[in-house]
């Protein structure tokens, strides 16, 4: 297989126009409305709530009683990491060839898929203080990138994602509580110590001094089927589900350049310097080693399989509930 720059053309490909390429460079965000169908949608909600409600197993975790109550299953875990390792639609979603179509304009034309994440914000749960995700997934150079595909419908009242737009230009500011800097120590003049990421209190979450140097803070509605691209130096955040009915569920995942160098798998311990070998090629090529998936969803990894490449050691299934 020859390496090709050009995007291979498919009767349902997404095309970026340039003024989304643009506003994603410049404000550090993008929605791309529709990008997944409802069908589709639809039947990742029935798969999460069958691992929500034990029908289908969750890896790591004991089944819930028969008899739990609606209360007891929806405080069993609010997300659940890594699952597109011992799960087949989650596989396809993180592979989702639509949304590989825009981030293969974004960030491409390699992209490595790095992590999913399945949000269950039930009303009165969810919430995360000012963040920026880079400075919690680490790849060299830093190329990573977002997506947020909403399941419900999402605004202020069930807990949709603020976003502070033009923020991503900003360096990542590292937490003194965490001991992780992202930028080479001592090229910085005057990069802060920030305190508390995350924390949803602004009093003690210092990132929110960050914030203040722009202008007010912006919701970000969506609907189902909706997909926000963010990029990882953008400040944003969300708020607990104050609705009294509504859900806010979400599929999240993360990636980066397949050319980045990769020394993270979402704390769990892997071979030698960097962790490339545990995560899947989804597009493109790399001179780095890289995994193939686990269920067969076709990618630039099943392409790429007869190629020679470095040597992998052996990858590990991690998948982590909260």
């Amino acid at each position: 297989m020859s390496y090709k720059s050009v995007a291979e053309e498919r009767p349902d490909r997404y095309k970026v126009v340039v003024a989304q390429y643009v506003q994603y460079q410049t404000q550090g965000f993008l929605v791309v409305p529709g990008l997944v169908s409802a069908g589709e949608v639809e039947s990742l909600i029935t798969h999460g709530m069958d691992l929500l409600h034990g029908k289908v197993p969750v890896p790591g975790m004991e089944p819930p009683p028969l008899d739990a109550t609606e209360e007891q299953l929806i405080n069993r875990f609010t997300r659940v990491h890594q699952l597109h390792r011992h799960d087949l639609p989650s596989e396809r979603f993180l592979l989702h060839p639509r949304v590989l179509d825009v981030l293969e304009a974004l960030i491409g034309p390699d992209v490595l898929s790095l992590q999913t994440m399945l949000f269950y914000n039930a009303p009165g749960m969810g919430g995360q203080g000012w963040h920026q995700d880079a400075y919690y997934i680490t790849t060299y150079p830093e190329t990573l990138i977002g997506t947020w595909l909403a399941l419900d419908r999402v605004d202020e009242e069930n807990g949709c994602l603020w976003v502070v737009p033009g923020s991503n230009h900003e360096p990542i500011y590292p937490d003194a509580g965490r001991g992780s800097l992202i930028h080479t120590e001592g090229a910085f003049a005057d990069l802060g110590i920030v305190e508390e990421t995350s924390n949803m209190d602004d009093q003690v979450n210092t990132l929110a001094r960050i914030v203040g140097k722009y202008p007010p803070p912006m919701p970000v509605p969506v609907e189902p089927g909706d997909v926000v691209f963010f990029h990882s130096h953008l400040l944003h955040r969300s708020h607990p589900n104050r609705s009294g009915s509504r859900w806010r569920r979400a599929f999240v995942s993360h990636y980066c350049n397949a050319r980045s160098w990769v020394p993270w798998n979402h704390g769990a311990p892997y071979e030698g310097e960097a962790a490339n070998y545990q995560h899947i090629l989804a597009r493109g090529a790399t001179h780095l080693p890289f995994a193939q998936p686990r269920f067969g969803t076709p990618c630039a990894a099943l392409a790429c399989a007869d190629e020679p490449r470095p040597t992998d050691p052996p990858a590990t299934a991690q998948v982590h509930v909260a």
